[in-house]
């Protein structure tokens, strides 16, 4: 029986919480970061499919800039952080005040590559402080990967120690918005996190509430 049909409500709504946490702690590094107030939630933590996953991100044809990286430690597992391209574009505007940076067509600037890469580095380290802090897990994440691609390459890569296990991948969705912006603008990027299928079982146990 696949890890996917143990996880219960109960289950999902603990890693919500930890969402929510990382979440807090992401929009406040990045309201810091942009001089401007971001707000983050989470909309949904839910087990999809891989091709469920690709349709979050506006379907595998769609190009997105990405940060992905691996978590090591205790509980290993996958991290990605996907922005439409003008609203990557317009934060890394914001960090290196360069009003003719963007991502819609190469060749990028340097700085314009490492600030997204430092974007993507404080986003993911907020998080995985949220989680190592309710876990008490010891986890490190690896060198961020920067992209500009299609969504189902991106995601298809970093799915690829995950697919060999399994056909699912719960996500933690999480949805950043600028808090002037309007509601209909509200979903510009996706965070997702893809804990490795052996660890639900050491993020639950941890938790104290196996699967």
């Amino acid at each position: 029986m696949g890890y996917e049909k143990k996880i219960t409500s109960m289950h999902l709504d603990i890693l919500k919480e930890i969402g929510n946490i990382g979440a807090g702690h992401a929009a406040t590094a990045l309201s810091t970061l942009l001089d401007k107030k971001i707000d983050m939630k989470v909309p949904s933590v839910q087990v999809v499919s891989f091709d469920e996953m690709m349709e979050m991100a506006g379907g595998p044809d769609n190009v997105v800039v990405s940060v992905f990286l691996r978590i090591e430690g205790e509980a290993p597992g996958s991290m990605f952080f996907l922005l439409p391209l003008e609203q990557a574009s317009m934060y890394i505007r914001s960090m290196i005040q360069d009003r003719s940076f963007s991502f819609n067509a190469p060749p990028y600037s340097e700085l314009g590559l490492s600030a997204m890469q430092e974007l993507g580095n404080i986003l993911s380290g907020s998080y995985l402080s949220s989680l190592s802090d309710f876990t008490n897990l010891k986890l490190l994440p690896s060198v961020p990967a920067l992209s500009v691609d299609m969504a189902g390459a991106i995601i298809g890569f970093g799915l690829l120690e995950i697919s060999q296990v399994s056909d699912y991948a719960i996500v933690i969705d999480t949805a950043l918005k600028e808090e002037e912006g309007e509601e209909s603008e509200s979903v510009k990027g996706h965070f997702f996190l893809l804990p490795d299928p052996e660890s639900f079982e050491i993020i639950f146990q941890s938790l104290g509430v196996s699967l």
